[in-house]
């Protein structure tokens, strides 16, 4: 899925392509929308909500979208072939005359009215990424379950909106902490949010995610996608496994020597 720098860069290149124009198309291949058309109105604005995507439209109405595991926006020229995948896959189509921009396998596809947004995100945490930043909340709302394993803690878009796994799994390693200690042992959480909003804030304009500072392929992370690989502090092999509830389990990493506390292996 998809970090919240990811979506912050997604929703800045819409809004560079689509805000302010006049709407020629407006296509949604979903049952519940098929029949709307918007075509005409002004695209007003498309700005992320954590790991949510909202494009405001004219008349006062919103699209809202995320991409969980597959989605995609893509931006074409007037003309040019679409490339994102087969015909089937899409999901939404909004062109202007000098170019379309079309939504891949979204699973989240939804109109609301734009005073109401918060029915589709009104549940998140304090945007890591936006102008309701307010890291004293989401400290609150973290040790608000101080047993909970911090990794959960983390991905819980209701404690603080934006963080991935890829994140999830580099903040803990950058505070020396496994993903399965508990959050009331995680020393100095103000510091932790400080350290994931600027992560983000220095990522969010490029594809990718570097947290060590080296752009080399391999070394862009510290333990992220990295299992059985050295760790590049200690050379320690790092380790891989999966944590999470039922269903809703993911994959993260660790060093066994740089973070210290519980872990299942």
């Amino acid at each position: 899925m998809p970090e919240g720098d990811t979506i912050w860069l997604a929703a800045h290149r819409l809004h560079e392509a689509l805000a302010g124009q006049r709407l020629i198309r407006f296509d949604l291949r979903v049952p519940r929308f098929a029949t709307v058309d918007f075509t005409g109105r002004h695209v007003e604005q498309v700005a992320a909500r954590g790991k949510h995507l909202l494009i405001r439209l004219e008349g006062a109405w919103t699209l809202h979208s995320h991409l969980r595991m597959d989605g995609a926006w893509q931006i074409y020229p007037a003309g040019e072939r679409w490339r994102g995948g087969p015909a089937h896959q899409i999901r939404a189509v909004l062109g202007i005359p000098e170019r379309t921009a079309v939504g891949y396998r979204l699973p989240v596809l939804e109109l609301v009215q734009t005073a109401r947004e918060g029915t589709a995100v009104g549940h998140l945490g304090p945007d890591l990424l936006g102008a309701d930043w307010d890291p004293a909340e989401a400290v609150r709302r973290l040790l608000a379950a101080p047993d909970r394993p911090v990794g959960e803690a983390l991905l819980d878009q209701r404690n603080l909106a934006g963080i991935g796994n890829v994140y999830k799994s580099e903040l803990c390693f950058l505070r020396g902490v496994t993903p399965w200690t508990p959050v009331a042992e995680v020393p100095d959480w103000e510091d932790v949010v400080g350290l994931a909003h600027r992560l983000l804030d220095a990522n969010k304009a490029r594809y990718g995610h570097i947290t060590t500072g080296d752009t080399r392929r391999g070394r862009t992370h510290w333990v992220y996608d990295r299992a059985r690989q050295p760790c590049l502090r200690c050379a320690t092999t790092i380790r891989m496994a999966e944590q999470g509830p039922p269903g809703e389990a993911r994959v993260t990493y660790w060093c066994p020597t740089c973070q210290k506390g519980p872990a299942p292996i």
